[in-house]
């Protein structure tokens, strides 16, 4: 393909877009907040519209990042599907799969933020970065940086991978 750098660059444009809606519009606000629960640091969920307040641990945490984490990837999906369509990009089906399941399980993998157990913390930890991870204040939260520039790596990857076989009209 004569213009694989260019195609590179609009599908890792609409699966960044994918992302960025998957993660702010589209996920609930039960699955924010539920997401890094287990059984010794549980999670109260207040919902917003009864004030009812309910207990999660581990499998409410699991499932709430699993329930995410498909809602994400399917949201990636339908933009970089729409808009690589709209571009006149064909992506082969067995990349673009592969690309989804890179970004999938790398979420879920960062996103599974138990207290003290944590992927991106145990990382961030043995990285000398444990203290920006920690860091809450002066308007900055170091996990959510972490977590920003984890998922944003690993979506050059999948979009690098997604564009194997790439070809345009």
């Amino acid at each position: 393909m004569q213009h694989r750098p260019a195609v590179f660059a609009a599908v890792l444009g609409l699966t960044r877009a994918g992302s960025a809606i998957g993660d702010f519009w589209v996920q609930s606000d039960f699955c924010a907040r539920v997401k890094g629960a287990s059984d010794d640091d549980p999670v109260t969920y207040v919902d917003p519209a009864t004030e009812e307040k309910t207990t999660h641990g581990t499998a409410d945490g699991r499932k709430a990042c699993l329930t995410h984490c498909l809602t994400y990837t399917a949201t990636q999906a339908i933009v970089a599907g729409a808009g690589a369509r709209a571009l006149g990009i064909r992506v082969h089906p067995a990349a673009a799969a592969a690309a989804l399941a890179i970004s999938f399980g790398t979420h879920y993998a960062a996103d599974r933020r138990v207290p003290g157990e944590g992927l991106l913390e145990r990382i961030a930890t043995k990285t000398g970065k444990g203290g920006f991870y920690k860091l809450a204040d002066f308007g900055m939260n170091g996990a959510f940086h972490l977590d920003s520039a984890w998922h944003h790596g690993w979506e050059t990857v999948a979009a690098v991978v997604a564009t194997t076989k790439a070809t345009t009209r």
